[in-house]
C-alpha cells in the first residue's frame, strides 16, 4: 500500500483540530489547550513529522524601480533603507529604465540571488510574479500604478481623498475657476487624484478645466500655459514636478503667486517647501509608505499572515504660501 505523505493537514485530519492549531504547535505559539497540544505533539512523534526546511535566502533585499529621475524615488529609498539597517540587511537597488530593456536580465539575477524579499515600484508582470513566488520570495508592490490582481500585496496612498482635499482648499478660499494640470490617464494614481478633482468640484457645482500632462515640470509648465489661457485663478497639479512647471509658467505669463495665481502640488517632495514662495502640497508619506512595503514584504518572508494584503496610507493637505483667497 502506498504510504500517505505526512503533512500539517494530515496531522491536522488525525488529531480532529484546525491546520492553524497544528502550526502552533509546530512553531511554539500560544492559543492552544494543554490536551490539544499534547495529542497534537505525539502524533508529530509518531508519525515522524519535520518541518519543511525553507530555502536559504540571502541577507539581501531588493528595491526596484521603472527608472530613478523621480524626484520621489530618493524618499522611498531612505524608507526601504530605515527597514534594512534595522534588520542588518543589504539593498540591491535596480532601475528598468523607459523601455523596460533590463526586467529580463533582472529576474534571473534576482532569483540567482534569493533576496529576503523585492519592494517594486515597478510593474511587474504576473509571469515575474509568478517566478517569484515559486522560488519562496515575497514581492510586496508600492504606490501601484496599475489595478493588480486579487492578492497581490501592495502599500499605496489614499490618492482620491489627497485630490479632493487639494480642490476643496482651493474652493474654500473662493475660487471658482480652478484648473487642473492632470497625470497620465492610463496611470492609476493620476486618475485617482483627477476623480477627487472632479468629486470636489461636483459638490460645489464648479465646471472641471483639465489639461493632462506627463509628470515634469516641463509638462506642466506647457499645461499650465493652456490653463491660464483659460482665465484660471488656481491650478492644481497631479504632482510637485507639474506644479514647480506651474510657478514657471505663472512666472512668465507676469503672475504673481499667490496674489494672481493659487497653486496646489502633490506629494510634498522636501524640495518644495524651499521655493518661492514655498508650495502648498498634498502630502503623500513616501516614506512611510516604504517602510510599511518592507516590513510586510518581510514578514511574508517570515511565513506570517497580514491583516490585509494591501492598503492605503493617508495624505493630508500641507498649507504653504503659494495659495491664499480669490
Amino acid at each position: 500500500m502506498e504510504q500517505r505523505p505526512v503533512t500539517i493537514s494530515y496531522i491536522a485530519a488525525s488529531a480532529g483540530v484546525s491546520v492553524p492549531t497544528v502550526s502552533k504547535v509546530l512553531n511554539g505559539r500560544a492559543g492552544v489547550a494543554a490536551d490539544t497540544r499534547t495529542r497534537v505533539e505525539a502524533l508529530i512523534a509518531e508519525l515522524g513529522y519535520r518541518k519543511p526546511v525553507s530555502p536559504v535566502r540571502s541577507r539581501l533585499l531588493e528595491l526596484v524601480f521603472e527608472d530613478l529621475h523621480h524626484a520621489w524615488g530618493t524618499e522611498i529609498i531612505r524608507g526601504v533603507e530605515q527597514v534594512a539597517r534595522r534588520h542588518r540587511l543589504g539593498v540591491v537597488l535596480s532601475e528598468f529604465g523607459p523601455d523596460h530593456s533590463t526586467i529580463r536580465y533582472w529576474i534571473e539575477d534576482a532569483l540567482a540571488r534569493r533576496p529576503a524579499c523585492v519592494v517594486t515600484v515597478a510593474q511587474l508582470t504576473e509571469r515575474e510574479r509568478q517566478r517569484l513566488r515559486q522560488q519562496g520570495i515575497p514581492c510586496v508592490v508600492l504606490d501601484p500604478t496599475a489595478e493588480l490582481p486579487d492578492g497581490v500585496p501592495f502599500i499605496g496612498a489614499t490618492n482620491w481623498a489627497g485630490g479632493r482635499a487639494a480642490t476643496r482648499h482651493l474652493i474654500g478660499l473662493g475660487h471658482t475657476r480652478i484648473g487642473m494640470v492632470a497625470g497620465p490617464d492610463d496611470v492609476l494614481c493620476c486618475r485617482a487624484r483627477l476623480d477627487g478633482y472632479h468629486a470636489a468640484l461636483a459638490s460645489a457645482g464648479l465646471p472641471p478645466l483639465i489639461v493632462h500632462a506627463a509628470l515634469t515640470s516641463e509638462d506642466g509648465t506647457r499645461a499650465a500655459r493652456s490653463l491660464l489661457a483659460e482665465g484660471v485663478t488656481a491650478i492644481f497639479a497631479c504632482n510637485d514636478l507639474q506644479a514647480l512647471g506651474v510657478y514657471a509658467a505663472a512666472r512668465t505669463a507676469g503672475l504673481r503667486i499667490p496674489a494672481d495665481l493659487s497653486v496646489v502640488g502633490f506629494d510634498d517632495l522636501p524640495v518644495v517647501a524651499h521655493v518661492d514662495p514655498p508650495l502648498t502640497t498634498v502630502h503623500q508619506p513616501l516614506i512611510e509608505m516604504a517602510i510599511a512595503a518592507t516590513e510586510m514584504a518581510l514578514a511574508l518572508g517570515r511565513g506570517e499572515s497580514p491583516a490585509q494584503l494591501g492598503f492605503e496610507l493617508a495624505t493630508s493637505l500641507t498649507v504653504r504660501g503659494s495659495t491664499q483667497n480669490a
